[in-house]
């Protein structure tokens, strides 16, 4: 089930969230703590007014909720809304019974909150937080939990891919607990959030804005991972990198499952450790996954068999399984070259130039050998540029001489990161001027029309943004992944 963590200020709001979202959610979670005084005192209507179950709950400060008023005061408001038709009531694991028993001013008598929830068939979620990390007796905190013969919740926040690790294994280690919740919180938890079946979790938040650190929204967890039609046969792959947040890739591969029904989801994975990586994918059975920085190399003594691109490169950038081993390829290789093939095989690009260094030139370097291509390194470091340079008979200069190469070359192709994220904005080579007649190839696909393509826009030249090699690569990644054509009728929006 994928809940909608509702953020409103007023029950309207909350309702106009999930009508919303309604076709991708099969439950609600009203946060009390969000809504104002006046709304709070009249939240025991919102079950009856829309369509699904809801989650009731009301979050302290240092759960992460809005809550700011002392418990008795907190607890009592939580009981009065708990009146309404609610399916499942939070309740933090650290609230003793003692502190659950109200007196209620229509029966004018104490009432234990427990067990009037238990009487009228209400669910009671025992919930527990750490948004410092996953603490060590985690499957002990559930059993604890569970013991309750309440459904135990626990949102950790995994700083390591070995505490990923440590959420995913609460399946095979407390299978018998059959209802609980369990979900990473943050950059690291996001895996864990899409494959949320895969930790024995009921069901996974979502929220329109950032109910929870590391929420995706309801229709991307619906329509672009579906994350609540998992099951398990599904075959799993994703990216791994450091960062990760920005990837395009799911966007490609997702809809491209999708359309040939092949049963499969691809899932961004922040990697501190390859080899703890490695472990995982042993563990929940990853089928195969892409590379980027700044493991394109790390990965390379895990991998069984590698082809003559990596070996060449040095950089591998696809890992798929095949015989009960690791293959390395590259389709960066292959993805650069695409847009280009025509102009190299026709004799219009004999030259080029390529600004950077980095791991990302060294695919486009020696494609480009390979072809018959002559090549220019220019780096802000020339001695960075010295060790490509010579293992592929290239020439290489400072960027501060860049002004001495306008006109020298048929292409030029930019692959540094300036001019996307932080650098947005900026031009990596202000000193180069175009002529016209040249080819300028950007890798940055965001944003699509970077400085430095805009400048080579202006003066008459062909540009080729960064989005044709990424699509290019990634249909040649899809090939490798499912042993399909990426299907041509897919039309994606990177």
């Amino acid at each position: 089930m994928l809940c909608l963590t509702l953020t409103g200020s007023t029950l309207e709001e909350n309702r106009a969230l999930v009508e919303r979202n309604r076709k991708w959610i099969s439950i609600a979670e009203l946060r009390l703590d969000f809504l104002t005084p006046d709304e709070q005192k009249i939240a025991s209507s919102f079950p009856s007014t829309i369509d699904i179950p809801v989650i009731l709950t009301m979050r302290r400060k240092e759960d992460g909720g809005q809550c700011i008023l002392g418990e008795k005061q907190r607890l009592q408001l939580l009981y009065e809304a708990s009146k309404g038709d609610f399916a499942y009531v939070d309740i933090e694991e650290d609230v003793k019974k003692s502190d659950l028993k109200f007196k209620d001013v229509f029966f004018e008598q104490k009432v234990d909150l427990e067990s009037s929830l238990k009487n009228r068939g209400i669910k009671i979620i025992r919930s527990y937080h750490d948004f410092e990390c996953v603490p060590a007796d985690l499957f002990g905190r559930i059993q604890k939990l569970a013991g309750k013969g309440d459904i135990p919740k626990v949102a950790v926040t995994p700083k390591s891919m070995m505490d990923v690790i440590t959420i995913f294994r609460v399946q095979q280690e407390l299978s018998a607990i059959k209802e609980k919740i369990v979900l990473g919180m943050g950059p690291f938890g996001v895996c864990t959030r899409i494959l949320y079946k895969k930790c024995g979790s009921l069901l996974s938040f979502c929220s329109d804005g950032q109910g929870a650190p590391g929420h995706l929204t309801a229709q991307t967890m619906s329509e672009l991972y579906r994350a609540d039609r998992l099951d398990s046969r599904t075959h799993i792959y994703g990216v791994i990198g450091n960062p990760v947040a920005h990837t395009a890739s799911p966007k490609i591969h997702n809809p491209g499952f999708d359309a040939i029904r092949y049963n499969a989801v691809y899932v961004p994975f922040l990697v501190d450790s390859v080899r703890a990586f490695f472990k995982l994918a042993e563990m929940i059975q990853i089928h195969g996954f892409s590379v980027t920085v700044p493991h394109k190399r790390s990965v390379q003594p895990y991998l069984g068999r590698i082809t003559r691109e990596v070996k060449q490169i040095g950089s591998c950038n696809t890992v798929v399984r095949i015989q009960n081993m690791w293959k390395g390829i590259n389709t960066d290789y292959y993805g650069f070259l695409a847009p280009i093939n025509d102009k190299i095989a026709n004799g219009e690009i004999r030259s080029a130039l390529v600004i950077g260094a980095g791991g990302a030139s060294r695919a486009v370097v020696w494609a480009l050998h390979n072809h018959g291509v002559k090549v220019t390194i220019l780096n802000r470091t020339a001695e960075h540029a010295k060790t490509l340079a010579d293992e592929t008979m290239s020439s290489y200069d400072s960027l501060d001489n860049a002004h001495l190469y306008t006109g020298s070359a048929e292409l030029i192709v930019q692959t540094t990161n300036v001019g996307m994220g932080n650098l947005e904005g900026q031009d990596p080579c202000p000193s180069l001027e175009f002529c016209g007649n040249e080819t300028v190839y950007e890798l940055i696909y965001k944003p699509p029309l970077t400085p430095f393509l805009s400048k080579a826009e202006k003066a008459g030249c062909t540009i080729i943004g960064g989005a044709q090699m990424l699509m290019e690569q990634g249909k040649l990644q899809f090939e490798a992944f499912t042993g399909y054509h990426y299907p041509y009728w897919v039309q994606v929006d990177l």
